[in-house]
């Protein structure tokens, strides 16, 4: 999983990492490798082991994408199951992980306030002369517009398989709430997924609408069961 805080004074963003300890099979030692540190063993930080996940901190470059896996025990390799994206590897059959970091906006800079001019000694009004003509009756206000409603939309990185990139790519297309999604035929959210490019093409959406229907239904018990069976939003083989 994934966790993104970008820094107001530098082009930085700190990234958690985590995996789930259910996912290391009681591994002794979890290693973040990636593009970061030029897929090193030697150089790879170690995840400290928390109470239910292994974590660690990174501060990452602005502006660009990073490919990453975590290495458990020095023998076999795990993605991030809630990762921006996945990419084929060098490796037949095997992806990489994919974390995206936006370029971030450079503040204007603050306009200086001008102070208020030195107000004038009043002079002693006039004494109001007697009004001779009747004062014009006041115009009745306008009545207010109804505001526009707002439309509905929902968290989709709640589904698993789903990232920032594709929850945008799908609220782009309509899909916006879980019903919506819950709803959608596979062949329209693959069309979406293929559009995209090669680098969203590769995701399989078979149990996204099932994910959806569960949350819709407020089932989130049973959604969180169901995503123990998968990875990456795939569902695993036993």
């Amino acid at each position: 999983m994934l966790k993104k805080q970008y820094l107001k004074t530098k082009p930085v963003c700190k990234v958690t990492f985590s995996l789930p300890a259910h996912a290391v099979n009681g591994a002794k030692e979890v290693k973040l490798l990636g593009d970061f540190n030029n897929w090193s063993p030697e150089s790879a930080p170690k995840m400290k082991a928390a109470k239910d996940e292994y974590k660690a901190v990174l501060e990452l470059e602005t502006g660009r994408q990073y490919q990453f896996r975590y290495l458990i025990d020095e023998a076999y390799w795990e993605n991030d199951h809630q990762a921006d994206g996945y990419i084929p590897s060098p490796y037949s059959g095997i992806d990489n992980s994919v974390v995206v970091l936006e370029e971030q906006p450079k503040a204007a800079p603050a306009k200086a306030e001008k102070a208020a001019p030195a107000k004038k000694t009043a002079k002693k009004a006039a004494p109001a002369k007697a009004a001779t003509k009747k004062a014009a009756p006041a115009k009745k206000a306008a009545p207010k517009k109804a505001a526009a409603k707002k439309t509905a939309t929902d968290d989709l990185k709640k589904i698993e398989g789903i990232g920032p990139k594709i929850a945008t790519l799908l609220a782009e297309a309509g899909i916006k709430t879980f019903k919506d999604l819950a709803t959608a035929k596979k062949t329209k959210v693959q069309e979406v997924l293929t559009t995209a490019g090669p680098r969203y093409k590769m995701h399989d959406p078979a149990t996204w609408m099932e994910q959806a229907k569960l949350a819709n239904a407020g089932e989130w018990e049973k959604l969180e069961e169901l995503q123990k069976e998968l990875k990456g939003g795939k569902r695993t083989k036993k």
